[in-house]
């Protein structure tokens, strides 16, 4: 059975003060440099997730344009 195309799965480590690297494969997928701002979602029983950026502004755009249109 071969990996899913366009699915990945990495591990990564908490340090001392909660820091975690991402690793380089998953910055270099997800165009992520230093300086970028991430947001983190959390669901206590689905756990936490990072969207990719371009998902996260697409979704503020929607919410936006929404409430305009409602005003």
């Amino acid at each position: 059975m071969g990996k899913p195309k366009g699915k990945y799965a990495w591990t990564a480590t908490v340090g001392e003060k909660g820091q975690i690297v991402i690793p380089k494969q998953a910055r270099e997928i997800f165009d992520i440099h230093p300086g970028d701002t991430l947001v983190l979602l959390g669901d206590e029983k689905r756990g936490i997730a990072i969207p990719p950026k371009t998902m996260f502004s697409q979704f503020a755009a929607a919410v936006f344009e929404t409430e305009q249109e409602a005003d």
